[in-house]
Protein backbone atom coordinates (compact mmCIF):
# COMPACT_ATOMS: atom_id res chain seq x y z
CA UNK A 1 0.00 0.00 0.00
CA UNK A 2 1.09 3.49 -1.16
CA UNK A 3 0.20 6.38 1.22
CA UNK A 4 0.99 9.87 -1.07
CA UNK A 5 -0.05 13.41 -0.32
CA UNK A 6 -1.83 15.38 -3.43
CA UNK A 7 1.44 17.22 -4.78
CA UNK A 8 2.93 13.81 -5.20
CA UNK A 9 0.03 12.18 -6.53
CA UNK A 10 0.25 15.26 -9.15
CA UNK A 11 3.32 15.03 -9.73
CA UNK A 12 3.63 11.41 -10.27
CA UNK A 13 0.11 10.13 -11.40
CA UNK A 14 1.31 8.05 -14.35
CA UNK A 15 3.60 6.24 -12.28
CA UNK A 16 1.06 5.36 -9.45
CA UNK A 17 -1.56 4.19 -12.04
CA UNK A 18 1.12 1.85 -13.59
CA UNK A 19 0.97 0.95 -9.53
CA UNK A 20 -2.49 0.31 -9.22
CA UNK A 21 -2.80 -1.82 -12.96
CA UNK A 22 -0.47 -4.35 -11.20
CA UNK A 23 -2.77 -4.44 -8.40
CA UNK A 24 -1.09 -1.84 -5.54
CA UNK A 25 -3.54 -0.28 -3.34
CA UNK A 26 -2.58 3.80 -3.69
CA UNK A 27 -4.25 6.22 -0.59
CA UNK A 28 -4.24 9.85 -1.42
CA UNK A 29 -3.57 11.84 1.27
CA UNK A 30 -4.63 15.83 2.08
CA UNK A 31 -1.64 16.80 4.99
CA UNK A 32 -0.87 13.09 5.98
CA UNK A 33 -4.61 12.39 6.26
CA UNK A 34 -6.42 9.96 4.21
CA UNK A 35 -9.14 11.28 1.63
CA UNK A 36 -8.93 9.25 -1.43
CA UNK A 37 -8.32 5.95 -2.61
CA UNK A 38 -6.80 5.47 -6.12
CA UNK A 39 -7.57 1.81 -7.23
CA UNK A 40 -8.30 -0.68 -10.59
CA UNK A 41 -11.85 -0.66 -12.16
CA UNK A 42 -13.52 -3.70 -11.97
CA UNK A 43 -13.97 -5.30 -15.20
CA UNK A 44 -17.10 -5.05 -17.13
CA UNK A 45 -19.70 -8.01 -17.08
CA UNK A 46 -19.86 -9.51 -21.02
CA UNK A 47 -23.03 -11.35 -20.55
CA UNK A 48 -26.51 -9.70 -19.15
CA UNK A 49 -27.20 -10.84 -15.42
CA UNK A 50 -29.92 -13.72 -15.15
CA UNK A 51 -33.30 -11.75 -13.11
CA UNK A 52 -35.04 -14.77 -12.90
CA UNK A 53 -34.22 -15.24 -8.79
CA UNK A 54 -36.37 -11.97 -8.53
CA UNK A 55 -39.27 -13.87 -10.10
CA UNK A 56 -39.90 -17.27 -9.41
CA UNK A 57 -41.65 -19.36 -11.13
CA UNK A 58 -42.31 -17.04 -13.94
CA UNK A 59 -40.80 -16.25 -16.98
CA UNK A 60 -39.10 -13.14 -16.89
CA UNK A 61 -39.61 -11.34 -20.61
CA UNK A 62 -41.12 -13.45 -23.58
CA UNK A 63 -40.98 -12.79 -27.32
CA UNK A 64 -44.02 -10.68 -26.87
CA UNK A 65 -42.26 -8.11 -24.97
CA UNK A 66 -40.73 -6.86 -28.70
CA UNK A 67 -43.37 -6.90 -30.63
CA UNK A 68 -44.71 -3.54 -31.33
CA UNK A 69 -48.63 -2.48 -29.24
CA UNK A 70 -51.71 -2.51 -31.26
CA UNK A 71 -53.60 0.42 -31.42
CA UNK A 72 -56.00 -0.50 -28.89
CA UNK A 73 -52.94 -1.40 -26.56
CA UNK A 74 -51.69 2.20 -27.05
CA UNK A 75 -55.01 3.98 -26.77
CA UNK A 76 -54.97 1.74 -23.08
CA UNK A 77 -51.59 3.01 -22.30
CA UNK A 78 -51.23 6.42 -22.66
CA UNK A 79 -55.07 7.19 -22.95
CA UNK A 80 -57.53 9.35 -24.54
CA UNK A 81 -55.55 11.90 -26.77
CA UNK A 82 -54.68 15.40 -24.40
CA UNK A 83 -53.92 17.64 -27.48
CA UNK A 84 -56.27 18.06 -30.75
CA UNK A 85 -54.98 16.68 -33.96
CA UNK A 86 -54.90 19.95 -35.83
CA UNK A 87 -53.72 23.42 -34.03
CA UNK A 88 -55.19 26.41 -35.47
CA UNK A 89 -52.24 29.09 -35.76
CA UNK A 90 -52.14 32.67 -36.87
CA UNK A 91 -50.20 33.30 -39.71
CA UNK A 92 -47.30 35.33 -38.68
CA UNK A 93 -47.76 39.35 -39.57
CA UNK A 94 -44.54 40.44 -40.50
CA UNK A 95 -45.71 44.07 -41.05
CA UNK A 96 -48.78 43.26 -43.04
CA UNK A 97 -51.75 45.40 -41.61
CA UNK A 98 -49.59 47.23 -39.33
CA UNK A 99 -49.36 51.04 -38.91
CA UNK A 100 -46.17 52.72 -40.28
CA UNK A 101 -45.22 55.96 -38.53
CA UNK A 102 -45.04 58.54 -41.69
CA UNK A 103 -41.64 60.47 -40.96
CA UNK A 104 -42.89 64.15 -40.82
CA UNK A 105 -41.38 66.81 -43.57
CA UNK A 106 -38.70 68.89 -42.61
CA UNK A 107 -39.45 72.61 -43.88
Amino acid sequence: MLMVNIAEAKARLSEYLEAVARGEQVIICNRNQPVAELRAVAPQQTKPRDLSPLFPGRTFMTDAFFEPMSEAELQEWYGPAVFPAKVAERPPAYGEGKPTRKRKKRS
